[in-house]
């Protein structure tokens, strides 16, 4: 078969898994309370909103996804370095990854709440715990298991030059970011928020003055997965999805339009560049359309 046929095949692949990481790293940093606007729930207790949150952001999503999916990726690494079964390897260390996320998870949300509880009245709920560490630890596994297997395409048939848990590491910073900007558009201020006028940010005098009431019962951090799950998580896996795939496919059309090393790399630059010209110049058409039509926030 024709390499090329075979590069641009696991190069759909990689997009296709990327985007579903993507997507599950989202939605399991919205059940931890992990992202930025998130994080706003270990502030709750102190202006008196006693909750239900499982809150474990003591870290952000880029440092603490760098290192779940560098740990896969060596565990994988040295297994099939002993002559394992590459899938089956990759299996593996997202499996020892998750036992290390649900470890985090749990250690983090005991010092969390434990050190508000003395000052602030916030208990510990252990039904909390046992209800939210499984969403974590599941969605954590399905977003470390698809970058571990990216990474795997990467140096193994997209011609990445790295190791293994190095390009993993990079694959896990470049998630938790995303996850921490494009999955928090749809989520903090419309969902903690909701008593406050949409579209005015979060200022500071009201920050942890936070919703605890669902539509029915104290809302939990389920009950945030469950309204990223229509937004946030779809967006951040496209996002992740459309940067792996196109940063290969320029790379691939380099190394099919280009003769010698130095003119692939440079027509796989400025492919890369036109890439990026074309995403800013949207991105400013949409801004200046939603600022014509909604106009400036007012203080209401």
């Amino acid at each position: 078969m024709d390499p090329t046929i075979i590069t641009l095949g696991a190069l759909a692949l990689a997009g296709a898994a990327a985007t579903v990481s993507g997507c599950a790293e989202d939605l399991e940093s919205d059940v931890g309370s992990q992202s930025n606007p998130n994080s706003q729930v270990q502030l709750g207790p102190q202006m008196g909103n006693i909750h239900r949150y499982f809150n474990k952001a003591i870290s952000g999503e880029p440092v603490a996804y760098g290192l779940y999916v560098a740990v896969a990726g060596s565990v994988a690494w040295a297994i099939m370095h002993i002559g394992l079964n590459p899938i089956l390897a990759l299996i593996i260390g997202a499996g020892v990854a998750a036992f290390v996320h649900g470890a985090y998870a749990v250690s983090a949300y005991l010092g969390r709440i434990v050190g508000q509880s003395k000052n602030f009245g916030q208990p510990v709920y252990m039904d909390v715990i046992l209800s939210h560490v499984g969403p974590i630890v599941g969605h954590g596994f399905i977003a470390v298991f698809c970058m571990l297997f990216v990474a795997y395409l990467a140096t193994t048939i997209l011609g990445n030059p790295f190791p293994l848990p190095l390009v993993a590491f990079i694959f896990g910073i470049t998630v938790g970011a995303i996850g921490s900007s494009t999955g928090d558009v749809h989520y903090g201020a419309e969902r903690e928020y909701q008593k406050y006028p949409f579209g005015g940010g979060i200022p500071v005098a009201n920050q942890g003055d936070i919703d605890i009431k669902a539509e029915y019962g104290l809302r939990n951090g389920i009950d945030s997965s469950y309204f990223c799950s229509k937004l946030g998580g779809p967006l951040t896996g496209l996002c992740f999805g459309g940067i792996v795939f196109l940063d290969g496919w320029r790379g691939l059309m380099g190394d099919i339009l280009g003769g010698d090393l130095v003119t692939k790399s440079s027509i796989a630059i400025v492919i890369g560049i036109i890439f990026v010209a074309i995403a800013a110049y949207i991105n400013r058409v949409i801004e200046v359309y939603a600022r014509k039509k909604y106009g400036p926030y007012t203080d209401r």
